[in-house]
């Protein structure tokens, strides 16, 4: 099992991430880790605080010569901004009063979060709810895909749409490098121009914006997941693991919500012929199943998509009620975004990585990468037509 546990604050020292179940023998540094890093931190409409951060995820176990040993690993992100929170997010009593965040955020975790821990101050809750958290994550995201990548496993991103501005559909390959060249990670120039003005004209209002983003993972072997119980299902285990990205409120598989109104004869990708030639054994003529059928990877690339709603702390306050009152009052502002999309599929990056890390590692096991490895091609040589059985 590929697991792991984050903690930190916003405004705490830093985040700290502990990893479980990697196998030993597999190639990893910093430096690799970094590079998510950095594009989490990239995209157009986000805030002050990425000016202040260059997140680095220092290993401190786990690792020794350049090779995961098998042993838990663990990361640790450093706020930098910690200099200016000692006071606030001190660990130790202090002789002074704090001032307290009593002004609820409408769509934020503030009003259920201060009930459910019985906190007369949101601070608990707003660092610990804020996506600060997901620089650990991402982190996490970075061992795992270095992981598939032993097995010739891709994961990728692009945002679809921002503001209401849709990339326009095409059938062509995404052009990866043109993604990662642009500010809105979008491959369509037109859309990616119509997305900037979205988020200008949010900024200028002191609004926010939200949009979609879209995951894709290649190289996938047919049979992750299972259809034998519900807490086993690929499409289900993903899911959970997009659903709990700040922000994310829908996430669709394949063509996801448009089979509603599609025709069966529409919708299911026909099993093709066969034949020598083919580059991998059961190919299908479409791909709309997103890769995943009956809880399981059908060898084809396992496509996401989620919907991220615009963040709720705004430089124009919504109305609201004091924690303390009850009282009408103007909700909390700190520090924030105007969009998170473009970084929204970075973090989305990591939790498919995640899912197939943990996926992969169910269904071939090892201790060490190489008995890994033998497990994995030892399985792709059964894979094929049951000539005989």
């Amino acid at each position: 099992m590929f697991r792991f546990l984050t903690a930190g604050e916003s405004h705490g020292k830093g985040m700290v991430a502990i990893i479980e179940g990697l196998p030993a023998g597999l190639p990893l540094d910093e430096e690799y880790i970094a590079r998510d890093m950095a594009r989490r931190q990239g995209g157009y409409g986000r805030g002050g605080r990425m000016q202040i951060e260059r997140d680095h995820a220092e290993i401190l176990s786990g690792v020794r010569l350049g090779l995961t040993m098998g042993s838990p690993i663990a990361l640790f992100i450093q706020n930098r901004d910690w200099e200016n929170w000692q006071e606030t997010m001190s660990v130790s009593p202090l002789d002074k009063e704090i001032e307290p965040v009593t002004r609820l955020r409408p769509g934020h975790a503030d009003l259920a979060g201060a009930m459910k821990y019985d906190q007369a101050d949101v601070r608990p809750i707003l660092e610990r709810a804020s996506a600060r958290e997901t620089a650990a994550r991402v982190a996490v995201g970075a061992v795992a895909r270095r992981f598939l990548a032993e097995f010739g496993l891709e994961v990728h991103s692009q945002v679809v749409a921002i503001g209401g501005q849709w990339a326009k559909p095409t059938s062509e390959p995404v052009d990866w490098a043109k993604v990662e060249s642009s500010p809105v990670r979008c491959a369509d120039p037109e859309a990616e121009r119509l997305m900037i003005a979205a988020i200008d004209a949010a900024r200028e209002a002191g609004d926010s914006v939200g949009g979609v983003f879209e995951v894709v993972a290649t190289g996938v072997p047919i049979g992750l997941g299972s259809h034998v119980h519900w807490d086993r299902k690929l499409d289900g285990r993903i899911a959970q693991a997009f659903m709990s990205i700040n922000a994310v409120k829908g996430v669709e598989v394949g063509v996801g919500f448009a089979q509603a109104d599609m025709r069966g004869s529409q919708v299911h990708d026909v099993i093709e012929p066969q034949t020598p030639e083919a580059e991998r054994p059961w190919q299908h003529a479409t791909n709309r199943a997103g890769g995943i059928e009956g809880g399981m990877s059908n060898g084809e690339p396992i496509m996401v998509r989620a919907v991220v709603k615009p963040i709720p702390t705004l430089a124009n306050p919504l109305p609201s009620v004091d924690l303390r009152t009850g009282e009408l009052v103007q909700a909390h502002f700190e520090r924030s975004d105007v969009c998170v999309v473009p970084a929204g599929g970075v973090v989305g990056e990591a939790a498919l990585a995640i899912v197939l890390a943990d996926a992969f590692l169910e269904k071939f096991g090892g201790d060490h990468i190489a008995e890994t490895q033998r497990n994995y091609q030892g399985y792709l040589k059964t894979i094929g037509v049951r000539r005989g059985a």
